[in-house]
């Protein structure tokens, strides 16, 4: 094989790009497709696909030439970009390298019918914020106005099990594409609003502005305000814009967000039930230690109060008075018996029966009976009762003899 050439894989993509370079039909070229893969970089490039039914071309535009652009690309427009075709060396593959992007002629015609339908409606008032109405936050039946057979229901569909399976599902089947379509998904619009559902989703996925033209139907617009439910439409990407995106009560980006916009998530309520019983059984456990306290301290304000405490306290008083009483009684009683025994000893000091033991006597007149304390209170020849320790004696008073200042003595 040496008469054969051999390339390396960087040799001959940079071989391949030469040649695609010397010509002059692909270094000053016009392409027509419909924009997807839409990627805005960090860098200020562009980075697309322009497609059509059956191929794809991929498209850079660098951020020089993307700052002129009269247009922004958007994902789903009918363009056409003018620029050079080169090969990506290290990709291996071929690209056009755009320096301008303008709307294909349809794609012109139809943008600017839709900027005229939104400053009408616009005008009218049905974008207003007021108009909008709250989403319900447990929805328990939910229409869906889509096609039964579009992978939009599906993706409602998954999310829903997922994130919500408390809700019904209610489909209310239409087109949602073509010219037909507008009275189809007003009329399936209606039937689902008939089902007595919480909120209704109008969904579709993505693919081109024609593809999505129906939902630009002015009088399918305005069926959304006439609804009972609130209307939440996923219609497309996240970068399609709508009519019915304008008069909805909420736009989602894509259906799945929509099923997302329109209910809550399981796992989110279950955490935040989880917080809400922690809650509640702290508040219970702080109400009832408050409570304890408070019975404590009523408990304890009741004993203070209790007629029982108060009994036992008079008790106690009774106690200590009768004691000191007794003890008032005793020195007192001690008082009269140290006293009656002084008087008893005094008493006896005066007995005359002691004065008798001691030689002394009584004498009484035998006549009068009365005692004798004087010499001269004896007659004489009377008698007189003399009363001794041991006896009485009878006598005569024969003599007596007066004691007075001189010595007198009379027979």
């Amino acid at each position: 094989m040496s008469d054969v050439t051999v390339f390396s894989v960087s040799a001959l993509n940079a071989y391949v790009r030469r040649l695609i370079e010397r010509d002059a039909n692909l270094q000053d070229i016009w392409v027509e497709g419909e924009v997807s893969n839409l990627r805005s970089q960090s860098s200020g490039h562009l980075y697309f696909t322009l497609k059509d039914a059956v191929a794809e071309l991929r498209v850079v535009i660098w951020r020089d030439k993307a700052l002129r652009l009269a247009h922004q690309p958007q994902n789903g427009e009918k363009i056409l970009a003018h620029g050079k075709i080169s090969v990506y060396e290290q990709g291996g593959v071929y690209q056009l390298y755009a320096d301008a992007v303008q709307l294909a002629a349809a794609q012109g015609d139809l943008a600017a019918q839709f900027r005229a339908l939104w400053a009408k409606l616009e005008r009218e008032g049905l974008f207003r914020a007021e108009l909008k109405r709250p989403l319900p936050m447990f929805p328990q039946r939910i229409g869906v106005v889509t096609s039964e057979s579009a992978a939009a229901f599906q993706d409602v569909c998954n999310v829903l099990r997922r994130r919500y399976p408390l809700a019904e599902v209610w489909l209310s089947h239409t087109p949602v594409q073509g010219a037909d379509a507008p009275p189809q998904i007003i009329a399936a619009l209606r039937r689902a609003d008939s089902f007595g559902v919480d909120v209704i989703l109008l969904v579709r996925g993505g693919g081109s502005a024609e593809d999505l033209w129906c939902f630009n139907d002015e009088a399918l617009a305005r069926a959304l305000r006439t609804t009972r439910a609130p209307v939440v439409t996923g219609v497309g990407h996240e970068i399609d814009i709508t009519l019915v995106d304008g008069t909805s009560d909420k736009r989602a980006p894509t259906p799945s967000a929509a099923a997302e916009l329109a209910t809550p998530d399981v796992a989110n309520l279950r955490a935040e039930l989880s917080r809400y019983a922690e809650r509640l059984q702290s508040a219970l456990a702080r109400r009832l230690t408050e409570a304890q306290e408070k019975l404590q301290d009523m408990a304890h304000k009741l004993r203070l109060l209790s007629p029982r405490a108060r009994l036992q306290g008079e008790i106690q008083r009774l106690d200590s008075l009768t004691l000191r009483l007794e003890r008032a009684m005793q020195a007192r009683l001690q008082q009269w018996h140290d006293k009656l025994a002084a008087q008893a000893r005094a008493l006896e000091r005066a007995n005359p029966l002691n004065l008798l033991a001691r030689g002394y006597a009584i004498v009484s007149d035998t006549t009068t009976g009365k005692r004798l304390t004087s010499a001269a209170q004896a007659m004489p020849s009377s008698d007189l009762d003399v009363q001794l320790v041991d006896g009485r004696l009878r006598v005569r008073v024969q003599a007596r003899h007066l004691q007075t200042d001189s010595a007198e003595s009379e027979s």
